[in-house]
């Protein structure tokens, strides 16, 4: 008897540690609830689905570093709740799990477990799909975790990770924690304009509509908007190009004519004939 009481309670006190070593990794991290102030008072300061980083606590209020803004400032701490783990919610009913679920940032797959704000330890899983899927997790007497009975798990990180990888009946698999895809307007990196570009054979080019009499004077003609300086450039490469071209016509040439020509039996080496 007294055998099962101690084993009992060091399970209590492992879950107990489990968990507590799984909020103190990230305990200063904190979302926004609601917006603040309210709408109708003022624009807000800070807006529902913000990240903070929570510097301290001071009665009621929050001394906050907000992610979005860089700034520091306070608000009330009904207005926020902490964050463990990128993805453990702490305090947050099954509508605000919702609310901010549907936040834009998140998409399809897009999670957070919540624990409940009336009974400490009892936690949900919350999913974006077609709509929000909500898990209740259950707990053993050996203190693991479960959603399907026959799917167990020693922690709630374990069961993330599980759901990360296959869906094992819920909805759909767990991509991203709610809000992880957030992020502040000056940090979104700006896509590159697209510039078409047709292939360009400068060998097609005349030459005489890049360099004209006109053009030897200072300024150059009027309606030709590259430069004198860039079209003489291009006029010499390709005066080059063509050179180049007939040194190797030649080449080939003369490469052929000797491959056309033999010996004749009985002839001297200098005396050769080419063939038709």
């Amino acid at each position: 008897m007294g055998n099962i009481i101690k084993t009992q309670t060091a399970e209590s006190q492992t879950d107990a540690n489990l968990v507590s070593s799984l909020k103190d990794t990230e305990h200063d991290n904190l979302v926004v609830l609601s917006d603040y102030p309210c709408r109708d008072v003022s624009e807000p300061i800070f807006r529902m689905g913000d990240r903070l980083r929570g510097l301290s606590q001071e009665a009621c209020w929050w001394r906050v570093f907000s992610l979005q803004t860089r700034t520091e400032n306070y608000i009330p701490s009904n207005h926020v709740a902490k964050v463990f783990h990128g993805w453990l919610f702490e305090g947050v009913g099954r509508q605000k799990a919702e609310e901010l679920l549907l936040l834009p940032g998140n998409t399809v797959g897009s999670f957070l477990v919540r624990e409940s704000p009336n009974h400490r330890g009892v936690y949900s899983l919350s999913v974006r799909h077609r709509d929000i899927k909500h898990y209740k997790i259950f707990r053993l007497d050996n203190s693991w975790y479960y959603i399907s009975p026959g799917l167990t798990f020693q922690c709630l990180e374990d069961m993330i990770n599980h759901y990360s990888d296959s869906s094992d009946g819920i909805c759909c698999i767990l991509s991203a924690p709610c809000l992880a895809l957030a992020s502040t307007p000056n940090s979104v990196p700006q896509a590159p304009p697209v510039v078409m570009r047709h292939n360009f054979n400068w060998k097609k080019v005349n030459r005489s509509e890049l360099v004209t009499p006109s053009d030897q004077s200072y300024g150059g003609s009027k309606n030709n908007m590259v430069s004198y300086g860039v079209r003489s450039s291009i006029a010499a490469y390709l005066s080059l190009t063509e050179t180049e071209d007939l040194e190797e016509k030649r080449r080939r040439t003369m490469m052929n004519k000797r491959r056309t020509m033999y010996t004749v039996p009985g002839y001297n080496n200098q005396e050769r004939e080419e063939i038709d």
